[in-house]
This record gives C-alpha cells, sequence and structure tokens, in this order.
C-alpha cells in the first residue's frame, strides 16, 4: 500500500526551521569549515567545470538536511494569519528557497511569470515593473526573435529586482478555448507553441536565471484544476500536447519544468512516473529539475520516485510533503538516499548550467531605474505592436487618416488603459491601475487596467480631430456618439484569470454595445482586447477588427500607431476564432472530472480541416496594409527531412512584414495537414526574398508506440505555402523514403 502523509501547516514549518538551521550551524561549530572568502576554493565553485561535474561534487559535500533544505520551497508572501513567508524572502513574491552559505550555494528567489516581474495581491507593496503583452499576443507576432528580446527584458527585470528564478514559459496547447488561462500560453500549434515559448525562455535566461517550461502536462482548462483528469492515449498526447513541451524545451533549455495541477489518465502530474521519468528524463533527456506547481504535490515518497525534485510553494498550500515529511521517509527506506542525492544534483545542475551560482544576486529593490524602464516600455511596444492581427478591413477603413474631423471611442475603459490577464502572472504597473474598481478587486483578481490610454494615444495621432468617448454602457449615448462621427472604434474587452474558465461570449451586453455602434455608422471598427478568441457575431458588418489581445503596459500606444497606420499590423492569429459554440470538440461548458480528450491529437486548425467547419477567422489568419505574393515554391527530399524553398515579395506601397506558412498533407495523420513551419519576413515595397527551410522530421510523422519513436511513411506528401491554414497559395509534391526516428531524436 502507498503511503501517503498529510501534515498540517504547523508541523513541516516548525521541523523543517530545524532542518534548515543546521546547515549554518555546522559550518559555525566546524573548526575546519573555510571563511567565505575562501568559498571559491571548492571545486563544485570552479566555472570551467562541466555543470554536471559541480552538481555531483556540490552534493557530495552536502549533509542531508541540506539536501532537503534544497528541495522544500516556501511561498514568499505571507498568506491570511496561519502563515507567514520566511523573512529572506522577497516581499510580495511567488517563492524562496533558502540557500547553503558555507558551500556557496544561493538562495532560489522566485517570481511569477511570463509576461513580466509579478506581485502577489496580497502583497502590501506592489513592485511595479514593465508587462509585456500576453504570451498569446507574443505568439501572434510569430517572431521567435521577438520573444527572445521580451524574454531577454522581463529576465533583465526579474534579476535586476533581487530574482534568480522566473516561473515562465506556459506552452500548453489551446485545446479548450474558454481556458481562463489562455491567454499565458502559445495557441493551438506544437510547432508554433514551441518556438515560440521556448525563444522567450532562452532571452529569460540569458540574464543568469533560470526559466521554467509549464504547466506539464495536458493542463487545458481551469475548471477542477487541482482534480480534474486529462485522459488521452499516448499517441495522440505525444503528437500534440506533448510534443509542443519537447519543441519548447530543445528551443529554450530551461533549467525547470513546473508539473500541473491536473491528474493525467488518472494520476496527478506531480507524481506521474511516466511523465516526469519516462518521458521527459528518459525520451527527452532533460537535465534540469522538475518544480511542483503550487499546492500540486500531492504525495511524499510517490512523488519523489516518480521525479518531482523540489515541492513548491509551501504556505500557500497549507501540507507540505517534502522537508520534514521527505526526512523521515527517506529514514524509512521509502525514498532511497541516491533519489535524494538525485534530486539535489537536478536542481544544482540547472542553478550552475543557468549562471545564478557564478553571478548572485545582489541586490533587490523595490524601484528600478527610469533609464531601464524606458527603454523595456520600447521592447513591450514593439512586441505589442507585431502581435495585433488585422482580422479584417473592409473598404480599406484602416489606416485611419490624421486629418480625420470626428472619432468616436466607445467602450472598453478605453479612456483609462488597456486590459491585462490575472491571477499570478499579474504584473503591477508604474502608474498604478487605471480603472480601480472593477470587480472582482481581489483574487483572481483585481481585474488590471494598465495606464496607457488608448483614448489619449489616438488623440495623440490626430491632433486636430474631435476625439469623442463613450463608455459603452448606455446604448443612446453610444448610437449619439457613433452617429456624429466620421469612423467609429469599439473597444471590447473579454476578463480572464487563473482558477476560472471564461466565456467566449463578450460579457455586459458588449456584443449589443458593437450592434448599437454600428447600426448607426457601417464605418465602424472593433478593437478586441482578449485573452484568446471570442464569438463575433457582429463580424458581417463592421469593417474592421483588430485583435490586440492582452497588449502590455505600452498597449494604448500599440493600438493607436496601428489604427493609424504608423505601424503596419503584422500580426497572424495562433489560434482559430470558432464560428459558434457548436463548432466545438466538446460545445458544453469545460466540466468536472474526467476530460477524455476523443479528438485526440486533432487540436485547433486540425479539428477544423478535419471536419469540414469553416470558422469565424482561421488559424495563420492576418491582414495588413500592403500585400505580398509568393513565388517559386520547391520542395525536395534533403537531409531526412523536406527542404522547401520559394520566395516572398511585397507588392504592396508601403513597407510590411509577412508571415510565410508552410503546411504538410501527409499519409496516416489525424487531419489533412499540418504547420511544418514559418519564416517572418519584413519587406519594402518591392522587395522581394527568397527562404529555405527544414520541415521539422517528427512533424512529418506519427507515433508508433510499438517501436517507441516516430516513423514516416514512404510515399507522396503534399507541401503547401499559404498566409494562413485557409489562404494556401501554391502547393508541390515531394516523396519521401521510409524513416524511423527515436523517441529523443532532436535536430
Amino acid at each position: 500500500m502507498t503511503n501517503f502523509r498529510r501534515h498540517t501547516l504547523a508541523a513541516p514549518l516548525g521541523a523543517l526551521v530545524l532542518v534548515l538551521a543546521a546547515g549554518p550551524a555546522c559550518s559555525q561549530s566546524d573548526p575546519g569549515a573555510p571563511p567565505a572568502a575562501a568559498a571559491p576554493a571548492h571545486p563544485w565553485l570552479n566555472p570551467a567545470l562541466p555543470p554536471e561535474k559541480r552538481a555531483e561534487l556540490a552534493v557530495a559535500a552536502m549533509t542531508e538536511d541540506e539536501k532537503l533544505s534544497l528541495v522544500f520551497g516556501y511561498f514568499g508572501t505571507d498568506h491570511g494569519a496561519a502563515f507567514k513567508a520566511p523573512a529572506e524572502a522577497r516581499p510580495g513574491s511567488a517563492g524562496y528557497i533558502p540557500g547553503i552559505p558555507r558551500l556557496g550555494i544561493p538562495p532560489q528567489w522566485e517570481t511569477d511569470a511570463g509576461i513580466g516581474v509579478a506581485t502577489q495581491g496580497a502583497a502590501a507593496q506592489k513592485r511595479l515593473r514593465t508587462a509585456l503583452p500576453s504570451g498569446l499576443a507574443t505568439a501572434a507576432t510569430w517572431n521567435p526573435e521577438l520573444a527572445w528580446k521580451g524574454g531577454a527584458m522581463i529576465g533583465a527585470e526579474a534579476r535586476a529586482s533581487g530574482f534568480n528564478v522566473m516561473l515562465a514559459g506556459g506552452v500548453d496547447l489551446m485545446r479548450e478555448p474558454r481556458n481562463g488561462r489562455n491567454f499565458e500560453y502559445g495557441g493551438e500549434d506544437p510547432w508554433l507553441a514551441g518556438t515560440m515559448v521556448g525563444a522567450q525562455v532562452k532571452g529569460i535566461q540569458s540574464n543568469d536565471i533560470v526559466s521554467t517550461i509549464k504547466h506539464y502536462a495536458v493542463n487545458d482548462q481551469e475548471t477542477d484544476r487541482g482534480a480534474g483528469n486529462s485522459v488521452i492515449d499516448e499517441k495522440a498526447a505525444r503528437m500534440s500536447d506533448l510534443l509542443a513541451f519537447q519543441f519548447a524545451i530543445e528551443a529554450g533549455e530551461p533549467g525547470s519544468i513546473m508539473c500541473s495541477y491536473n491528474k493525467v489518465n488518472g494520476t496527478h502530474a506531480c507524481e506521474h512516473p511516466w511523465l516526469l521519468t519516462k518521458v521527459l528524463r528518459g525520451d527527452w533527456g532533460f537535465k534540469g529539475y522538475v518544480m511542483a506547481d503550487w499546492g500540486a504535490t500531492h504525495s511524499t515518497a510517490p512523488a519523489a520516485n516518480a521525479g518531482l525534485d523540489q515541492d513548491s510553494g509551501f504556505g500557500l498550500s497549507s501540507q507540505g510533503y517534502f522537508g520534514a515529511p521527505l526526512k523521515e521517509a527517506v529514514a524509512e527506506g521509502e525514498v532511497s538516499k541516491a533519489q535524494l542525492d538525485l534530486m539535489a544534483k537536478r536542481i544544482l545542475y540547472a542553478l550552475f548550467r543557468h549562471g545564478v551560482v557564478d553571478n548572485p544576486i545582489a541586490d533587490a529593490p523595490m524601484d528600478l531605474a527610469p533609464a531601464m524602464l524606458a527603454e523595456h516600455a520600447r521592447v513591450t511596444r514593439a512586441d505589442a505592436e507585431e502581435g495585433i492581427v488585422l482580422l479584417k478591413n473592409a473598404g480599406g477603413v484602416l489606416p485611419l487618416s490624421p486629418s480625420v474631423k470626428t472619432i468616436a471611442v466607445i467602450g472598453g475603459h478605453a479612456d483609462a488603459g488597456v486590459l491585462a490577464g490575472s491571477g499570478s502572472s499579474l504584473v503591477y504597473p508604474v502608474g498604478g491601475n487605471a480603472a480601480p474598481g472593477v470587480a472582482p478587486t481581489s483574487w483572481p483578481g483585481p481585474v488590471m487596467y494598465y495606464p496607457d490610454s488608448p483614448l489619449e494615444a489616438i488623440h495623440a495621432l490626430a491632433p486636430n480631430a474631435t476625439v469623442v468617448y463613450a463608455d459603452g454602457v448606455d446604448p443612446k449615448a453610444t448610437e449619439i456618439a457613433a452617429k456624429q462621427a466620421d469612423v467609429v472604434i469599439v473597444f471590447a474587452t473579454q476578463w480572464a484569470g487563473e482558477a476560472f474558465d471564461v466565456s467566449l461570449t463578450l460579457a455586459d451586453k458588449q456584443d449589443e454595445m458593437i450592434a448599437t455602434a454600428v447600426a448607426a455608422n457601417p464605418r465602424t471598427v472593433v478593437v478586441l482586447e482578449t485573452g484568446g478568441p471570442v464569438l463575433t457575431p457582429w463580424r458581417d458588418k463592421v469593417q474592421g477588427i483588430l485583435a490586440a489581445w492582452y497588449p502590455g503596459t505600452q498597449g494604448g500606444k500599440a493600438i493607436a500607431n496601428v489604427l493609424f497606420g504608423k505601424v503596419n499590423p503584422s500580426g497572424h492569429l495562433p489560434a482559430t476564432f470558432p464560428a459558434s459554440l457548436e463548432q466545438l470538440p466538446k460545445p458544453s461548458a469545460p466540466n468536472k472530472g474526467d476530460t477524455v480528450y476523443s479528438e485526440g491529437a486533432t487540436v485547433g486548425y486540425k479539428w477544423y480541416d478535419a471536419k469540414g467547419l469553416e470558422p469565424a477567422f482561421p488559424f495563420g489568419h492576418g491582414l495588413s496594409y500592403t500585400s505580398f505574393a509568393y513565388s517559386g515554391l520547391a520542395a525536395k527530399a534533403a537531409a531526412g527531412t523536406i527542404r522547401v524553398s520559394f520566395t516572398v515579395a511585397n507588392t504592396g506601397g508601403v513597407a510590411g512584414m509577412d508571415v510565410a506558412q508552410v503546411y504538410v498533407a501527409g499519409h496516416g495523420w489525424e487531419a489533412p495537414k499540418r504547420l511544418g513551419g514559418y519564416r517572418k519576413l519584413e519587406l519594402k515595397p518591392g522587395e522581394a526574398q527568397s527562404v529555405t527551410l527544414d520541415i521539422d522530421p517528427r512533424l512529418l510523422a506519427v507515433w508508433d508506440q510499438k517501436s517507441h519513436g516516430w516513423k514516416i511513411a514512404a510515399g507522396t506528401y503534399q507541401v503547401m505555402l499559404g498566409a494562413s491554414s485557409r489562404d494556401i497559395r501554391a502547393t508541390v509534391p515531394v516523396t519521401l523514403p521510409a524513416r524511423s526516428l527515436k523517441a529523443g531524436w532532436r535536430p
């Protein structure tokens, strides 16, 4: 019988305080211990050694209590009356793991999350930082270089704020478009999500800090997130959700993987031997450590033996399973000493590999230098601008002319700021909440509007225009404002966040607000600030639609720059916009208990293709203020895969960026085609550029459980070049020989 121990809040904390005290006490009482100044003489502090060797040497020098302290983390923020965060934690932070001073191992100071340095809502004082656009908005840029720059920026702010671990890198596929955390992730396609999120993680870690990739795995809804069970067969998982993680891990080389709250096929992800050991370590060769999401640990010996290395966030959850309980499990032989050593080695490997030990954090200021914030504002604005997707532009309503005389701006608190997603990833901005008091004001809120007003930015680009604002609540006021304007810009919002799922129908009668505006003035443009796809029943009536997502702390300026053509839109959808709920694989709301993914690997656009459904806006779609032409598509078998070449030309009158997308149709696949590659190009009017890219062979294969690897069938494949999954411009055949790849194959 498996022995699951449960402990109250006081028991592991009190016991662990004694454990943690053992390290420094040993160094003070040992007359042979070197003074702090001599610490670099320790061999594990030699940066010339490989990180694996350094970790091995350090673990050999550690006491058992020091190892136990390394694998147990505290919440970094006070949580009610029952838990006070350790004094050494960064105030308002996500987590803290004590260091081992006598060995030169620094503490781990952890911060959320993927859009910037967050502050937990219960903290009295907030860090005011730069927020990137949502993860989905960054994915909509289809620009890995830009994702890297954004990651490098928030990683720099994390380091400057006193953090050396950033809980960033959400890569869960969008199986359920109503998932409240979709805004943190990279969309519905494994290759796009994996390459984009991996690039961001690599950028974060360029600052000598550790980043994570999360939430591993098949974590596709917030409803019943702690107990829900994702049911999926291995073949489907390998070709969809797990493939996205595999690509992201290869591209980003994260120091850590964060396991998720949910169960997968009946076993919690953080005590899942198949996920944590068989796949992650055995097949993919991951060398870093696995940390649990905060409260996602459910056992001591089963979790440790399955491959969980660090129990995170004690205090936010009332039960701790590592620390004192793990010490007891080791003493009783339920967890071997060798397993504890392995857990500690994996953590230390990541700290050595990513510069945390060699370049320790010096300071932890609450405020950052104005010059840094000003430079970072340019980074986040560029990300927002490239991520905005022009979904519709009938009659050339956009770009707006700066000489326009009257503009009506309606709804979405556009007079104040731009919406952000909420939950643990929420970044508090300089200037505070632009629309305070919008409910809920506490967890999973607050509802946050960043103080970069689209209204003000619009007026700045049309200084001679009369710009009128109506909040959209009163239909009569909406009608009057729309009738009197040359052009109407309606801002529609969908608030989303952690711990809840959302409706795809816009709340608070916003569909009616849009209908009222367009009835009064057909020259209406809708700007969507949402966590993901939403239903657009008014799409055939309005002239223009922009998907701005959650555009970050410079989002108002970014939106205005695109509306007026100061920036040519170049975003493309990372996720399909359905025409109705009935088009989804599961039209009913996210449910509790078992979620059976009968659609298998047929996620997103693949589902629409397989079922012959016409979405409102397809995956990969995105318009521009210029035009692009494709020519010279050629494909050949090369290097065990398909090498594709083509030329893209800007045939319009203004400079712009295009996302050329390569799709492939194969044999025995889950859907008619898959995204095989993409390239974003910046072209001047009349300029052309040739592209050559190789398709990752795993995108041409199916998972074969019998051989435990990938198999590419011999035969003819169709290679397609297009501007979206539904806008295919050219197709050529290519014949491939059969090929087998091992489970851990990588380029």
